[in-house]
């Protein structure tokens, strides 16, 4: 699991994020935020720091999901990330 939050913090810094960021976080918060949903694609959205909101598209599936693409707003800039590439 180090390595997906690995990843996932470096695909976010390479899209020009400029604050410290916890692939941890991050996987936690989806996992949170897709239980108990049934399969299909969402937009969910999670406000993690007073001035951060965090946009996810994800795909649900049976025993897994696929995050296509992460959308950060905050007050420096709109910062997206691809996962899909």
């Amino acid at each position: 699991m180090e390595e997906l939050y690995r990843i996932i913090e470096q695909k976010i810094k390479d899209a020009g994020y400029p604050r410290a960021i916890s692939g941890e976080m991050v996987y936690g918060d989806i996992c949170d935020q897709i239980e108990g949903k049934e399969n299909g694609s969402y937009v969910l959205l999670s406000k993690v720091e007073d001035d951060v909101i965090f946009e996810y598209h994800i795909t649900v599936m049976d025993d897994e999901f696929n995050l296509g693409l992460l959308t950060i707003r905050t007050p420096e800039g709109v910062f997206e990330t691809d996962f899909d590439k």
